[in-house]
């Protein structure tokens, strides 16, 4: 016998300005699977590339919400905790710690006005900006120390007798004789002044007969066999 599939009926009108019951989802309540878009902690940290204790800690510190929880209470994410996570990690690039963080979202919950809120917000941001410039201010200095050490070195692997001895290097006039007005990086004489614990003193003049090379060296030792 042929099964026969009757026409549904149509949906009841409902009298105009009747309200309609909100769904457990969209009170933030789930039961049974997790509604569209919500996904558990490991696909949040999937796509955010945060461990799982990571995204535990932000809970703790408050810096993080979840949306909602299944039925069997697992935590449930939606768009905005990415957004959060993601905000989280780009303050902790500019060099904000979770301690700073856990301050910075107080203050914007604390304060009422919203006005009031994003003025603070702008006065974190502003001082953060003010240090980062004279981060890169510090950072161009030390590129150009860098730079000058490497042209200073290239110098001594053009001009220095391969023979010569490392000891002779707190004496070296060799430099001066290619180039005028020759200063000595600080991060070349950081290196140097190293070997003054183990006896050596780059800052006063060698004593006459202590530039040896190492053909010298050996020769001297050969001599006293």
């Amino acid at each position: 016998m042929r099964t026969v599939r009757l026409p549904l009926a149509p949906p009841a009108e409902l009298p105009s300005g009747t309200d309609l019951p909100e769904s457990p989802a969209s009170k933030g309540e789930v039961d049974g699977e997790a509604p569209h878009r919500l996904m558990q902690i490991g696909d949040l940290a999937k796509e955010t590339g945060r461990t799982v204790r990571a995204i535990h800690l932000y809970e703790e510190l408050g810096l993080l919400t979840p949306a909602a929880r299944s039925k069997g209470r697992y935590r449930l994410y939606g768009r905005e905790s990415l957004v959060r996570i993601r905000w989280i990690g780009r303050l902790q690039e500019m060099g904000f710690s979770l301690g700073d963080i856990q301050t910075v979202v107080r203050e914007w919950e604390r304060i009422e006005s919203a006005p009031g809120a994003t003025h603070r917000m702008r006065q974190v941001y502003a001082r953060k900006l003010e240090e980062t410039r004279e981060q890169m201010r510090r950072l161009e200095q030390l590129e150009h120390e860098i730079h000058a050490s490497i042209e200073y070195l290239d110098t001594c692997a053009a001009v220095c007798d391969p023979e010569r001895l490392v000891s002779a290097c707190n004496c070296c006039d060799l430099h001066e004789k290619h180039a005028r007005d020759v200063n000595v990086p600080e991060l070349v004489q950081g290196f140097r002044a190293r070997a003054t614990s183990a006896g050596l003193s780059f800052g006063a003049p060698a004593p006459k007969g202590a530039v040896q090379t190492t053909r010298s060296r050996t020769k001297d030792s050969s001599t006293a066999q």
